[in-house]
């Protein structure tokens, strides 16, 4: 059995979707560490100069994926086929949903002082978010969380990689007395 070949067959039939290593194992009942093994091979044969291609972990699966080097030429044979362009506003919910997924709408709209219905409905339907599943409150609303083509479009392998968040901490000032002014009179 051609192992590399047919993990190369398998990583170009499932497309933008990609594979998980255990879907790999199962389908190729095969042990973790030899599949493992063979996917590095495959990617070192793929990281050669002349090789249009290679293999990426992103999203928790194993992708073929162009090089980064030659993304000019395939910018000009896509030329905006499916190019999504995020607004402030988009970006602004999108990191809200990834660093306090899982979330509600309201809870969206409560941490960004607006209504976030319509920039929620456009990056479902953009397929970077997804609702999964409801709240335990009134009315049971809908959660959101990111997706894969979310980490796909902003180059991350997983959730973890997305950058640290430094929270500064108000600190607590001195009451003050609001009838009296630090500012004098000229009289």
């Amino acid at each position: 059995m051609n192992l590399k070949g047919i993990i190369e067959g398998i990583l170009f039939a499932v497309g933008d979707e990609g594979i998980t290593l255990n879907d790999l194992i199962k389908i190729l009942e095969k042990e973790p560490e030899e599949i493992k093994n063979t996917l590095m091979e495959l990617k070192n044969d793929y990281e050669s100069g002349d090789r249009g291609i290679r293999i990426t972990f992103l999203g928790n699966s194993f992708k073929l994926t162009t090089k980064k080097e030659h993304k000019e030429f395939f910018e000009k044979l896509l030329v905006d086929t499916k190019t999504y362009t995020l607004s402030d506003a988009a970006l602004e919910v999108l990191a809200i949903v990834a660093y306090n997924e899982p979330i509600t709408r309201l809870k969206v709209d409560e941490i960004r002082g607006v209504n976030s219905s319509n920039m929620i409905r456009k990056l479902v339907a953009m397929n970077f978010i997804k609702e999964c599943g409801k709240a335990d409150t009134i009315g049971r609303p809908n959660l959101y969380k990111t997706t894969n083509d979310f980490l796909d479009y902003f180059g991350l392998a997983t959730k973890e990689d997305l950058p640290k968040l430094i929270i500064k901490q108000e600190v607590e000032s001195e009451d003050k007395d609001l009838y009296t002014s630090t500012y004098k009179e000229n009289i």
